[in-house]
């Protein structure tokens, strides 16, 4: 990965941090090192700055519009593509009970993880032209990727001044193979409910569930 990166102009002095970008957590509990999941967590903070501040100098849609198309386009489907551009998926170190169930959201969140690095190794600059340069082809182009249901449900519920709550109900299965459900709630009552691989995912399926609903 360190090569690859090296393509795009970018220099990684901490392997270490690297490797941990990359790491599942399948992989760290049978060798007792981290994971990745702290990192996703700053760099979807990153790249939601990124794209924010494109879509605020590079428009002039209103803040509802500008929330639609940013989730379009940080979506796990989205974010899965990019990945794809970059070979992403041959880098991830997996357990062995994972190894052949590397899906869509593991890969879109070592994508935000090594965007965490990135950024911690070469500041904000450095880690926006790199975003810039993998996600402004699809935007010119126009291509619309899928729904983010958890923004939009934000959206229709910011209107009602009504507040929102993502509650995990149960988390099954061995540590590779784990199974989240998630039910969104309004108002203290229950709107959706979805389960998933990750929490991201349950947590998507929940929205998607509850803004149908909504929507009817």
């Amino acid at each position: 990965m360190k090569e690859k990166l090296k393509e795009y102009g970018i220099i990684i002095q901490n392997e270490s941090l690297l490797r941990t970008a990359l790491t599942h957590s399948s992989y760290s509990n049978e060798h007792s090192t981290e994971n990745y999941e702290r990192l996703e967590f700053l760099g979807d903070a990153v790249l939601e700055l990124v794209t924010s501040e494109y879509f605020f100098l590079n428009t002039d849609y209103n803040e509802g519009k500008m929330s639609k198309v940013r989730a379009s386009y940080v979506c796990e489907e989205a974010l899965f593509e990019y990945a794809k551009d970059i070979s992403l998926s041959k880098y991830i170190l997996v357990g062995h009970g994972q190894e052949k169930d590397v899906n869509s959201t593991i890969i879109a969140d070592v994508f935000e993880s090594v965007l965490a690095v990135i950024y911690l190794e070469n500041g904000l600059a450095v880690v926006k032209k790199f975003i810039l340069d993998l996600i402004l082809p699809y935007i010119e182009n126009n291509v619309q990727f899928m729904y983010d249901y958890k923004s939009l449900l934000q959206e229709m519920v910011q209107t009602d001044k009504k507040s929102l709550e993502y509650v995990l109900v149960s988390e099954t299965g061995p540590a590779h193979k784990k199974c989240f459900t998630v039910e969104v709630q309004i108002d203290d009552l229950v709107y959706g409910k979805g389960s998933g691989s990750s929490k991201k995912e349950a947590e998507q399926k929940a929205a998607k569930d509850a803004y149908q609903k909504s929507s009817k």
